[in-house]
């Protein structure tokens, strides 16, 4: 064999060894990595998250409840993430615009559907394909694929125990329209999903008059944001809130104060969920992050007092029954509700 016919037999192995490389190895889309299946996926998953080093999460969960579930993913792959935390509303409008500005900040949402089911719209998220959601509550999954439920927040009255004797606790909405809860009742004051949810199961008309009704006779003052509302429960500056996620008076109950989550039907929920951005520079630790939310994600949730998506995890409240809020509510018939929640429970008429 000569010279050259032993230099062309040394490219042609070399070529061939690079057909043969997995693909993996080479430089791959996020498309590629979120759809990817194999046995090896979460292997890949973490060498590409190692190397890229870094991720940034926006999410509307309050730190004290974020700030676990972020620490054990750092701690289990030693990636520095970033963190920025506002209200549904802000993190979807943040998103929106950084897009629009032709910036790709966040890598991963995690948020209340009311955020991430514009961000689909707006065709802002990618489709992840994760083993894992066979396991969760059907509710948890969305055909498009390009977020999913997480945890459910279920939304719940809650009452102070020292201020609403045990003989006077309500056990339907038609109850507080009795005039001893005059000036006693408050409720979180953007909370139209939460409302037309509730209407909606009470059948329209019917559960139109019955906010007026409670509204005109008893007032209901307005508080901002849910975990204030149960705060201020649990210190006796409102008696009976309308609207707490459920969990977190179960948690204060447990530190001592005097305060227990109250479910009046129909008791409706809202999910969070996880999803990747389309555009996320850290695509390997974006895909991680999901798939960690999906498995040690739904312990650390369920010992905060959430309720996983996971019912293994946690089971719901013993005989409790819940409808999950459509994000496609206010999506598609936003300003139809928020007029009816202005005209029933802000300014009823």
């Amino acid at each position: 064999m000569n010279a050259a016919t032993t230099s062309l037999s040394a490219l042609l192995a070399c070529l061939s060894l690079a057909a043969a490389t997995p693909a993996w190895a080479q430089p791959r889309t996020l498309a590629e990595i979120a759809a990817y299946q194999g046995a090896d996926r979460m292997e890949r998953l973490i060498e590409g998250a190692k190397k890229e080093g870094s991720l940034t999460l926006y999410t509307s969960r309050v730190a004290e409840d974020t700030t676990p579930v972020t620490d054990a993913f750092t701690r289990k792959y030693g990636l520095d993430l970033q963190v920025w935390r506002a209200s549904n509303r802000a993190v979807l409008q943040r998103v929106v615009q950084e897009r629009r500005a032709g910036r790709c900040d966040a890598d991963v949402v995690s948020s209340g559907t009311p955020a991430l089911e514009p961000l689909h719209r707006e065709q802002l998220l990618q489709a992840v394909k994760s083993p894992t959601e066979q396991e969760l509550m059907p509710q948890a999954l969305r055909p498009h694929g390009e977020w999913i439920g997480i945890s459910v927040n279920i939304i719940s009255a809650a009452y102070n125990t020292s201020l609403v004797r045990a003989g006077e606790v309500p056990k339907s909405y038609d109850d507080l329209k009795d005039p001893r809860w005059k000036s006693r009742l408050a409720i979180e004051a953007e909370d139209v999903d939460w409302f037309a949810a509730v209407v909606g199961k009470l059948g329209e008309d019917a559960g139109l008059k019955l906010f007026r009704d409670i509204v005109r006779t008893n007032g209901v003052s307005l508080r901002a944001g849910h975990t204030l509302l149960a705060n201020m429960v649990a210190v006796g500056e409102v008696p009976l809130a309308l609207t707490v996620y459920s969990y977190k008076p179960e948690q204060l109950a447990r530190a001592g104060a005097p305060i227990r989550a109250l479910y009046l039907p129909p008791v409706v929920a809202l999910a969070t969920g996880v999803s990747v951005t389309r555009c996320a520079t850290h695509p390997h630790a974006a895909v991680l992050f999901y798939e960690f939310m999906l498995r040690d994600g739904q312990e650390i949730l369920a010992k905060r007092d959430i309720v996983p998506t996971n019912l293994k995890v946690r089971p719901l409240p013993e005989g409790l029954e819940i409808t999950l809020m459509d994000p496609l509510q206010m999506l598609d018939n936003g300003a139809k509700w928020t007029e009816l929640w202005q005209k029933s429970v802000i300014r009823p008429q």
